[in-house]
Formats: C-alpha cells, structure tokens, sequence
C-alpha cells in the first residue's frame, strides 16, 4: 500500500543490530500532517490528498495560502504536499496522518533540497583538473580554459561544464529501508543518507521501486549437456578437477 508523509530531517547517527553490526541511520520527524485537500475523480479527474506540516501563525501566511486552509477548516500549515495515493479516497479532511503510518522493514523513497554549497568553480563543481602549475602557467589554474569551437559554431554547446550554484536541487534518493518507528516521538529512523542539511523540510513515500525476494541459491544443473553439471563424470571438466 502507498503511503506518504512530510517530516524535517533532525540529523544522522549510528544503531546496532541484534548481530553487533553498525547501521547508519538518519533521524527524521515525521508529522504529524493533517490532511488540507481532498481531489476526487470526479471534481479533479484524479485522486489525491493534499497533506499539511508544521503549525504556523496566519501572520506568515499570504492570504490565499490561510484562505485554502481555513476553508478546510484546518490549523494553519507551514508546508502542504500533494500525494497520489492508492487509498486517497478513503481519507478525509481533518485526517491525521502519524509517524505509525509507516513500519519498521518498510522502503521509502525520501525528497529534499540538498545542500547549498554557494557559487563554485569547475574543479569543486565539476571536478576538473587544474592546468599545469609551472612553465608560466599564469594565475590561470583553475579556470575552465577553451570552451568551444572557433566561428563554427561560434557558441558553446549545451551541457558544458561551468562555474555557478552548486547544491540547492530537488534531490531524491530511492529504495531506504525504515529501521525503527516511534509513534510517540513522531520520529523514523532509516538506513542510510538523505537529502539536505539537519532541519531541512523532506517528503519520505513508499518506493516506486520493485522488490524481488531471494528465493534461495541456484543449484547445480544435473542437465549433462549443460557445462554447469560438474557432477556429470562423462564431462571433462569433472574429469579434470
């Protein structure tokens, strides 16, 4: 079943598991978030629920924003997000969605703005090679160098590795595993790196991708004309082992 929630990234840290081995976890608040808006097949053409986070005063809010809300008869929300969910039409306006939405073993897919890293360089950005640093190189070093061609094309193709922002994208990272769940902290704990720095608004839902469960390992073929049935003593690879 699809499920979503909308959290803020508190940091990382490590746990351990029943075999002593470490895991590195990030701690993330998630909710809890009311639902705001509710579309309908059809009012809409599609189903989805609109989930709000975060209380905040109506003096932060444009006007449109907190007469959305009000309308729905809602506290006022900081962050809303729009989810596509298997069950939407289930849910109401009012609703609660809580941290025990999700369960420990459960895989996400979390979203954030990664980390600014202001206006950079080729080499940090990019990570290109400086020019060589002796024979009059100039206080070139770490520039870009040529960038194209001469009067055909006269311009610089697309895709050309540059100066300029790095960070602040829309990062998603896929397929993390839900290591533990507190319904009373309203915290997740799941396994491994996510986007943005430690506060940073995230939207964890359930992974679009698809699991496939080991079924155990592969035999060896007792199909003689296969080169992998080594228990075939005709075969000269046994003969020879």
């Amino acid at each position: 079943m699809q499920k979503a929630i909308i959290g803020k990234k508190v940091g990382m840290t490590q746990i351990f598991d029943e075999s002593g081995k470490v895991i590195p976890v990030t701690v993330i608040e998630a909710g809890p978030c009311v639902v705001t808006q509710k579309k309908t097949e059809e009012r809409d053409g599609y189903v989805s629920v609109q989930l709000g986070f975060e209380d905040v005063k109506e003096s932060k809010l444009s006007k449109p924003e907190a007469g959305h809300l009000k309308k729905a008869e809602v506290a006022l929300k900081k962050y809303l997000k729009e989810f596509k969910l298997e069950k939407a039409d289930q849910m109401n306006v009012g609703d609660v969605v809580k941290a025990d939405t999700f369960a420990a073993g459960d895989k996400v897919d979390v979203t954030g703005v990664s980390k600014g890293h202001g206006y950079q360089g080729v080499i940090k950005r990019w990570g290109a090679q400086r020019t060589p640093t002796s024979h009059g190189g100039g206080p070139v070093h770490r520039h870009a160098g040529s960038m194209g061609s001469t009067s055909s094309p006269s311009r610089i193709f697309k895709g050309k590795i540059g100066a300029g922002q790095m960070g602040v994208e829309q990062v998603t990272v896929q397929n993390l595993d839900v290591i533990k769940v507190d319904p009373e902290l309203n915290m997740l704990v799941v396994r491994g790196a996510i986007p943005g720095p430690k506060g940073g608004v995230v939207y964890i839902k359930s992974t679009v991708k698809t699991s496939h469960v080991a079924k155990g390992e592969a035999g060896i073929s007792t199909n003689p004309q296969k080169a992998s049935a080594r228990t075939n003593p005709q075969k000269a690879s046994a003969r020879n082992r």
